[in-house]
Parts: structure tokens; C-alpha cells; sequence
């Protein structure tokens, strides 16, 4: 039996009954393990918070072993190359790409877009030439240019430009070549004539670039020129690509980097323009 005191609970297990003997002598000291009920809903909160800062530590290692992997997939090893190659054109015909067949085939009037790609697989160019359709000298009633800057050819009219918006990166034929007349009585003021009706025009939003004067600005929104591609020939009148000046193609933080290069040769497309005659004010 037990007994009870008041405010105590009903059993009270220190106490001994009022007529049970004491099993110690009264007086003798002892040590009493403390009462652990293995049932019990409490828990110990210091073994808690041990545990909980273990897991998280243990999950922030393995987030940061995943992440690193994850950004080894999503962000690939840069590929390009390390200096500009010399690229041998290629005709659409699929014969070298030569001066004469150039300024037989080609002039300022060509309504179809010459595209080839140069240094990288993702960079696609103008190939223009802008000597006047009759072979004569270039005048406001009779248009073209001729020796205009990094021209080549017998009058240096042959030109190749980036063909990716130097505003926003729209590809050809989003941006394009216009002739004159493609937008009739749509002209500019520039150094090569007070009335230049080709130019090449982004429909996307409007920007427009000078191709006889390194492909400047015209129209915003674009503030950039187009990078131009260095273009030689040798002896035989074969043409080759060698390099680009100016900015960096738009999308690429070096021209070099970004894709693979394409090659030793790069042939030409054609492409129908997207035509859109609205020019900023």
C-alpha cells in the first residue's frame, strides 16, 4: 500500500505505505536511479536538434554534389576555335567560288539571299556584290558601290557581313539584303551616296545597316555594325574567308566560341528574304 499526500497523484512511488516496512535503515543514504518510462511521449531535445543539424548537413553535401554535376550537363564545355581559319567559299553549283563568276553572277540588284557560314557552323553571312548590274561606274541614277571597305573584286564591290541582327540576334532571312528598289522609294543618306536605295534591314525590329560602309547603322534599334568577314583571293581568283572585324557575332561573347568550326571549305545558300518596308522614324 502507498500513501498519498495531498496534491500528490494517486501513486506516489517514493513514499512507502503507512504499514510496509522500510527495506534501508532510516537514516542511510542512498542513490536512486532516475524513473525512465521507454513509452513516454517526451523526447530529448538536445539529441533532437543533433540529429536535424546532421540530416541537413547531410543533404546540403549531397545538393552540392548534385548541383555541381547538373551544371556540368547544363552548361557543356565551351567548343571554337583559337584564331580565325582560312575557309575556301564554295559556289551554289558546288564549284570554288571565284571572282569572275562573281561579277558575272552576282550584283547589287540580287533578290535572293547568299549565305554562307563562317568561322562557326552557327554563323551564318551575307555574300553581296555590289557593283551596279551594268557594270558601269555607280551613280544615284545607276546604283551600286564600288571600293568600299573591305571590298575585293576588280572594283573591290564584293562584301560579306554577319547575317544575325546585331540587336536582338534575328537570323537571316529575318534580316536581309535589300536591293534597290525592294522598298521603292526608300533610301538613305550615307558616305557612299545621298540617295542609297540597298541596304540591309532587320524585320524584326527595324535596324538597318550601310553594306558599303562596314555595314553601319542606319536605323536603331541596333547600335552596333554587323561584324564584316575579311575576304581574299589568290591568284587563280578562288575566294577565300579569313576573318571578322568589328564586334563579336551577336550571341557569342567571342566569334570563336560557341560551335564548332566549319571547316576548310563553306558553300553558299540561298535564302528568300522576309520583306518588310517599315523603317524606324
Amino acid at each position: 500500500m502507498t500513501f498519498a499526500l495531498p496534491g500528490c497523484s494517486e501513486q506516489c512511488p517514493y513514499l512507502a505505505g503507512k504499514s510496509g516496512p522500510l527495506d534501508f535503515p532510516i537514516g542511510q543514504v542512498r542513490r536512486v536511479a532516475p524513473v525512465r518510462d521507454t513509452g513516454s511521449d517526451d523526447v530529448d531535445e538536445t539529441r533532437r536538434n543533433v540529429l536535424k543539424l546532421a540530416g541537413v548537413g547531410a543533404l546540403v553535401l549531397a545538393a552540392g554534389g548534385l548541383g555541381a554535376a547538373s551544371i556540368q550537363y547544363v552548361q557543356p564545355p565551351s567548343v571554337g576555335l583559337s584564331s580565325y581559319p582560312k575557309v575556301q567559299l564554295i559556289d551554289v553549283d558546288g564549284r570554288p567560288l571565284t571572282l569572275a563568276a562573281v561579277e558575272s553572277e552576282y550584283n547589287v540588284a540580287e533578290t535572293n539571299l547568299f549565305l554562307f557560314n563562317y568561322p562557326l557552323r552557327n554563323e551564318p553571312n551575307f555574300f553581296i556584290n555590289l557593283a551596279p548590274v551594268n557594270g558601269q561606274r555607280p551613280t544615284v541614277s545607276n546604283p551600286g558601290a564600288w571600293n568600299v571597305p573591305g571590298g575585293i573584286g576588280t572594283n573591290g564591290s564584293i562584301v560579306a557581313f554577319s547575317a544575325i541582327c546585331q540587336h536582338l540576334g534575328c537570323p537571316a532571312p529575318a534580316i536581309a539584303y535589300y536591293p534597290p528598289t525592294f522598298c521603292p522609294g526608300q533610301t538613305f543618306n550615307t558616305p557612299n551616296s545621298p540617295a542609297q536605295p540597298f541596304y540591309i534591314h532587320c524585320s524584326c525590329h527595324g535596324s538597318t545597316y550601310d553594306p558599303a560602309n562596314s555595314a553601319h547603322n542606319l536605323t536603331g534599334p541596333a547600335v552596333l555594325p554587323l561584324p564584316q568577314v575579311t575576304l581574299v583571293s589568290d591568284p587563280s581568283g578562288n575566294i577565300y574567308a579569313t576573318g571578322l572585324s568589328g564586334p563579336p557575332v551577336n550571341g557569342h561573347l567571342n566569334s570563336l566560341q560557341g560551335d564548332y568550326g566549319v571547316g576548310t571549305t563553306s558553300q553558299l545558300t540561298t535564302e528568300t528574304p522576309v520583306k518588310l518596308c517599315s523603317f524606324p522614324s
